[in-house]
């Protein structure tokens, strides 16, 4: 019979890690070989050209950007191109980051908000296994955990090439039974480009917590803004003849400004035998963003620079309990959920401009968008080297659309179940096997749910699925010896359709199904207590199931390989070293047209006292001169023919360049 005590001499299942670095092999706890757990040493051993690069910490993921500072970064992750966060889900402190119905694509997930001084730790669950993750998770999830107290307070200047700057302040005051902490940051950055980005951001974190470890809260406020101009990419050919330089534009106007600022409560409770978890958030979002992929093609006078608005709040939040019992001599462990958002979308529009003077409407909207989920699952420790997990979750969705144009306006309900399931051998002599099969889904922007008519060419638009279903699977194994921790899954994923860049609109279209299958293998190792090394390597097959002969991804990246040295060398020295590979790419659907290989390295050099530390970057060490991104499609330049000229569109890597920081704590 089931009982609510846990015997005093068995095990229990744990629901929580505290860590600090990838040396927790989390055996006998993690439920898959793709997941983990960052902590905040191994993140500020690390060095970063962009915010959006804290996500490479998860072993496979590659960061790059085509576009402005202030936009959010292009995401790749088991031969997606994610975009800006399709089918990768992430959060900060239980906040949703990823925008559904936003006017740039489909889950876009910007993580310029983030002080990485404050982050504590970076959870990451690779597949679509996990009954708590939900929209846009088909790929992963990664969750961001904000510190609640800090060690010490630290006030940290940072300058480099570019007319690159930055400040950041942050501490804690602690009380009897809570306290207060407070992060703001201040940043300028222009880039290697020939017109500087200019990108100028500020961010605050103010947070208060009480309670004691058993009953703990926090209410935390946090604000951002940024404006900045961007290069965005530009035609191999222009860079081929002279016309244009390698860091050069062909549109000086393009960029952007936005603005989020939220709201957040946070609570945890734990009895004997649970524990029981809940939030709320509020969030205001704004953004406008300025771009012109397609240069003098669909307007030969005023140009094709075009603004992506977007105005909303988000309002949501989630419970869910860990109760741990024994069923005989059996543990079990029972997870509950639930969550709920709404985003209240005042405005997502898309209009034409030149030099950011707006020339007319394509289509403005307003959206309210609601969703709804239960969730759960219960693993089973059969025998001390069996346990099994089995759960799902259930989503629910309203899309709401007023449309400009009365043809678009309509509002349309979804449902979608997700089965989930787990199976864990082990671990002996610290070796642990893991099998997972599961689904997930993301949702589909809501304007193409209730699409009627073509608002550019007024001809009838087909409407898309409201949900697209992923099913996947892997099977894997954990190995934690000593100081040496190493996963190897093999992986499979299928997604009923996915979404593609479309360079002349800037945004994104639905495409046919899609099949994928890898292998990833990510090591950590500290063969001397003074030395930490880690590698990955992630190797994957994508194509489209249903389109022979041009069933090749555009974009999919097939092989990724990041490794990495910190090296503690005594009198308050420390040096590290990352080095990232990804290799060639398909750029379009006939494998004719790919793009080149990159490899990346980084390099840092740090001495820290007492009260003072310097750190000096080294970001492309050797100056390679590869590109962050390139697509392939038709553009126009002043001259060229009316029908355009199909080309390779790219964006450089930044070259070598040196930040020094100096940091004084207190």
């Amino acid at each position: 019979m089931l009982s609510a005590q846990v015997m005093p001499d068995t095990p229990q299942l744990l629901d929580a890690v505290t860590v600090t670095g990838r040396a927790n092999d989390l055996l006998g706890v993690a439920s898959s070989a793709s997941q983990g757990q960052i902590g905040s040493v191994d993140l500020a051993a690390r060095p970063f050209l962009r915010r959006g690069e804290l996500l490479e910490v998860v072993p496979g993921v590659v960061i790059t950007q085509h576009s402005g500072g202030g936009k959010a970064n292009q995401y790749f992750l088991r031969g997606f191109n994610l975009d800006h966060g399709t089918d990768f889900a992430v959060s900060v402190d239980g906040m949703p980051v990823n925008m559904r119905t936003h006017g740039h694509g489909q889950g876009y997930a910007d993580l310029n908000f983030v002080i990485p001084e404050l982050v504590d730790r970076v959870d990451y669950r690779k597949g679509p296994y996990h009954a708590d993750e939900g929209d846009f998770s088909a790929a992963g999830a990664a969750s961001f955990h904000l510190a609640e107290t800090l060690p010490q307070g630290v006030l940290k200047l940072e300058v480099g090439e570019s007319a690159h700057g930055r400040i950041v302040v942050a501490d804690t005051v602690a009380r009897a039974t809570g306290g207060f902490s407070y992060g703001i940051e201040a940043a300028h950055d222009d880039g290697p480009w020939l017109r500087g980005d200019d990108f100028r951001r500020g961010n605050v974190v103010l947070r208060r917590f009480w309670g004691d470890p058993d009953h703990r809260f926090n209410l935390t406020a946090m604000g951002y803004t940024a404006t900045w101009d961007s290069s965005d990419q530009i035609p191999a050919r222009a860079v081929a003849t002279g016309a244009v330089d390698r860091f050069g534009t062909i549109d000086p106007t393009t960029g952007g400004e936005t603005s989020r600022a939220s709201v957040s409560f946070a609570g945890r409770r734990a009895a004997a035998d649970s524990t029981m978890q809940f939030n709320a958030y509020a969030i205001h979002y704004d953004l406008d963003l300025y771009s012109n992929f397609t240069y003098f093609l669909d307007d030969p006078i005023n140009g094709d620079q075009f603004d992506q608005r977007d105005r909303r709040w988000v309002l949501g939040g989630a419970a869910s309990e860990v109760r741990t019992m024994v069923w005989g001599s059996r543990e079990v462990r029972l997870r509950i959920g639930g969550e709920a958002r709404a985003d209240f979308i005042d405005e997502v529009g898309l209009y034409k401009t030149e030099a950011r003077e707006r020339l007319s409407t394509v289509r403005q909207d307003a959206v309210d968008e609601m969703s709804g989920a239960a969730w759960g699952d219960v693993s089973v420790r059969w025998t001390p080297w069996l346990k099994t997990d089995f759960g799902g979750r259930a989503d629910a969705y309203r899309f709401d659309v007023s449309s400009g144009l009365p043809a678009n306006s309509d509002a349309v309900t979804a449902a979608i179940l997700s089965p989930k399931f787990g199976v864990a051998f082990g671990p002996w002599a610290g070796v642990e096997l893991y099998g997972n099969v599961g689904q997930s889904f993301h949702s589909n922007d809501a304007r193409g749910v209730t699409i009627r008519e073509d608002p550019l060419s007024g001809d009838p638009a087909e409407r898309v699925d409201p949900l697209v279903e992923a099913t996947g699977g892997e099977v894997g194994v954990r190995i934690g010896r000593g100081t040496w921790v190493s996963t190897v899954s093999l992986w499979w994923l299928e997604l009923d359709s996915e979404l593609l860049f479309v360079g002349d609109g800037g945004g994104t279209e639905v495409n046919g199904a899609t099949g994928r299958y890898g292998v990833e293998w990510a090591n950590f190792v500290r063969p001397w207590p003074w030395l930490k090394l880690d590698a990955d390597v992630s190797l994957t097959r994508a194509r489209y199931r249903d389109a022979p002969g041009e069933d090749h991804i555009p974009n999919a990246i097939a092989s990724v390989v990041t490794a990495g040295a910190a090296a503690d060398l005594g009198r308050g020295w420390q040096a590290g070293m990352r080095l990232r590979y990804f290799g060639p790419q398909p750029l379009t659907e006939d494998n004719r047209v790919r793009s080149p290989a990159s490899t990346t390295a980084n390099a840092r050099l740090g001495w820290s006292g007492e009260v003072w530390s310097v750190t000096a970057d080294v970001l492309n060490l050797f100056n390679a001169a590869d590109n962050d991104i390139a697509y392939y499609y038709g553009s126009r330049l002043p001259g060229e023919p009316s029908e355009g000229v199909a080309d390779v569109h790219f964006h450089p890597a930044e070259p070598r360049s040196v930040r020094v920081s100096v940091a004084y704590r207190f």
